[in-house]
């Protein structure tokens, strides 16, 4: 989970950049929340999020990243992560998974959010909502005098009490100059492990569900990772500041 001096603690200057670079994410993301719809392509939904990346004057983070090809990551149903925009048309009844990172003077923010298209079988639906609020769970232990693995706690306990599994091939990330940064942030673990948390550290703080095995493998692009046992996956982030009043998320409007 890396080591206190690892973690770099962001000053208040920083920190302003970070919350206008993550307020300007979110906007993003709401457009392409209204966007997405049943009949679009995965490629499309990316053009999408090129177009308002340039239209905000931000850079996509991601596109080159270590050879990564598009804006965004899209990821439908058993895909987990890092799915690669493309030709796979989106239908009624699936979900997509949007991350998207961005730079802003210079500093990166993250996000990602879990889309239904048209209407969801309840079970799929419940899965998003389990892991939209077990990435809450997770954010309410980011607070100055905790330790790290109290977030990843937070999570897996929610998760599995409501009959799903979190990924552990995965995990979240420090995030500031670099887009990813120490420590890493399993979303398992038991409590009052790793780094004692501090004011002023910032983290992308991503949990990655599962509706049945948390066992992951990626296709033979090299990036798509989906469940092993195929079924459906969600995954929703925010960047988020620890302060002296408590956790500040910075992707939000």
């Amino acid at each position: 989970m890396g080591k206190n001096t690892d973690i770099r603690i962001k000053t208040p200057e920083e920190l302003l950049i970070l919350r206008e670079g993550g307020r300007i994410l979110a906007d993003i993301f709401e457009e392409i929340k209204n966007s997405v719809k049943v009949g679009m392509t995965t490629g499309e939904v990316d053009q999408v999020a090129d177009s308002l990346i340039k239209r905000n004057n931000v850079v996509a983070a991601f596109k080159g990243y270590r050879g990564f090809p598009a804006c965004a990551c899209i990821s439908v149903n058993e895909e987990v992560i890092h799915g690669i925009p493309g030709k796979r048309v989106l239908k009624d009844g699936d979900i997509v998974g949007v991350d998207i990172g961005i730079i802003f003077q210079n500093y990166y923010s993250d996000m990602a959010v879990t889309l239904a298209v048209g209407i969801l079988e309840p079970n799929r639906q419940k899965l998003l909502d389990v892991t939209r609020q077990a990435l809450l769970h997770g954010i309410a232990k980011a607070r100055a005098g905790n330790r790290l693995s109290d977030i990843s706690f937070a999570i897996q306990s929610y998760v599995e009490s409501k009959g799903f599994s979190v990924v552990r091939d995965f995990v979240g990330h420090g995030i500031g100059r670099k887009l990813h940064e120490d420590p890493e942030i399993p979303n398992y673990g038991s409590p009052n492990h790793g780094p004692l948390l501090k004011t002023g550290m910032v983290f992308a703080i991503e949990p990655m569900v599962n509706m049945g095995l948390a066992r992951t493998k990626v296709l033979s692009d090299g990036w798509t990772a989906i469940t092993a046992d195929k079924k459906p996956s969600a995954h929703f982030e925010h960047s988020v500041a620890i302060t002296e009043s408590g956790p500040l998320i910075l992707t939000v409007k």
